[in-house]
């Protein structure tokens, strides 16, 4: 793990709203770097490799697949996490109240 996902995963390990994340888990042919099974949300941190235009392709192909299983993704920067830590987990935790309650209306 880069030092980013690192600092990110020491916010997650415990939980988020309840419930729990994996690292580093794999979803059919890809890795996830994040993972929450309850609400199928993908949280992926984007180091400056990711900004080359055939990484983007991949990104995006790979994002369109998991969509169409019923994943919910969201990316970061390394930068984002440098800079606003607080921001980022206001985000998640956003996202995660957000698709908990989805999970909860078709329950």
């Amino acid at each position: 793990m880069t030092h980013e996902e690192t600092v990110l995963w020491m916010h997650l390990k415990a939980g988020v709203n309840g419930l729990k994340f994996r690292r580093q888990h794999p979803i059919g042919i890809y890795i996830a770097d994040f993972y929450c099974n309850k609400i199928k949300l993908i949280i992926e941190v984007d180091g400056k490799i990711h900004d080359k235009e055939e990484n983007k392709k991949c990104d995006k192909e790979r994002e369109e697949c998991l969509r169409r299983l019923g994943y919910t993704i969201i990316r970061f920067t390394n930068e984002e996490i440098k800079l606003d830590i607080k921001k980022v987990l206001a985000d998640i935790n956003s996202i995660v109240e957000n698709e908990l309650q989805k999970v909860n209306k078709h329950s």
